[in-house]
């Protein structure tokens, strides 16, 4: 991997969407700092496409897209996306199976972590499990102790046995049916609504992002970058960042923000 510095000027003038992870990318230790959310907004005033690209649920895409200074925000790792017209006071989601298709797969999902509870008791559903309307979140670290790499590979062992899609990020394992991901909606939203093509999507786009359910986005973007905490999780990412920044978490994305707005930022 290369260092932030190493993204040039010539590269950073053709960027114009940046596509960010949320958990302990733009947070630091659980939460969102001031000044990771005011450089959000400093890259959209600055004339930036801004979109979160998340394993977070509905319930919180639906705030996040109407309160922060954001575009459209893709959630439940590419089970929909949406984006809030404010002039029109109209909320635009677009899933990505029909309602049929997900209350099928949501009975799927109940069985599937009866199945899982009764492998490993004392599992638990992520707090925000209520707010969910395809997947099913393990917590891992967020509201519990960190669980052991062998245990959370042994539940991934257990949920893609059952069929299902499952993803580890820096506090779930997110589990779902289907064949959307983080990566195909995100290329989806940005032909839809702000027109680009497979040639500007390697040239226009910038992606950063911390963990292994983020691999596909950091194979697939030349410019995808890695806040530093990446660098604990390479054994388990399948594809790496072409580069990554010096400082963890929310502090790493305003070193990449200040990068873009062609600012320096001091190593913390």
């Amino acid at each position: 991997m290369k260092q932030l510095p190493d993204l040039t000027p010539e590269k950073l003038r053709q960027i114009k969407v940046v596509l960010t992870d949320i958990d302990d990318t733009l947070t630091t230790n659980g939460r969102l700092t001031g000044e990771a959310y005011i450089k959000l907004e400093s890259l959209r005033e600055a004339g930036f496409i801004v979109i979160p690209v998340t394993g977070r649920c509905a319930g919180w895409c639906d705030h996040i897209v109407r309160m922060w200074p954001i575009d459209a925000i893709i959630g439940e790792n590419g089970a929909f996306y949406s984006r809030y017209d404010h002039n029109n006071k109209a909320l635009h989601k677009k899933f990505d199976q029909d309602e049929p298709e997900r209350i099928e797969n949501t009975r799927r999902l109940k069985a599937l972590y009866k199945t899982i509870e009764t492998a490993f008791p004392g599992i638990t559903m992520a707090s925000d499990q209520l707010y969910r309307e395809t997947d099913m979140a393990i917590d891992i670290a967020e509201d519990v102790a960190r669980l052991s790499s062998q245990k959370v590979q042994q539940i991934v062992n257990l949920a893609q046995a059952a069929g299902a899609n499952a993803l580890v990020s820096s506090i779930h394992i997110n589990c779902w049916f289907g064949d959307h991901s983080k990566l195909s909606t995100t290329l989806r939203a940005l032909k839809e609504n702000f027109g680009l093509d497979e040639k500007s999507l390697q040239s226009e786009v910038l992606f950063v992002g911390d963990s292994p359910n983020d691999a596909t986005m950091f194979g697939y973007f030349a410019n995808s970058v890695g806040v530093a905490n990446v660098l604990d999780t390479l054994e388990f990412l399948t594809e790496c960042p072409t580069y990554v920044t010096r400082n963890k978490s929310g502090s790493g994305f305003v070193e990449l923000a200040n990068h873009l707005l062609g600012k320096s930022t001091p190593t913390s």
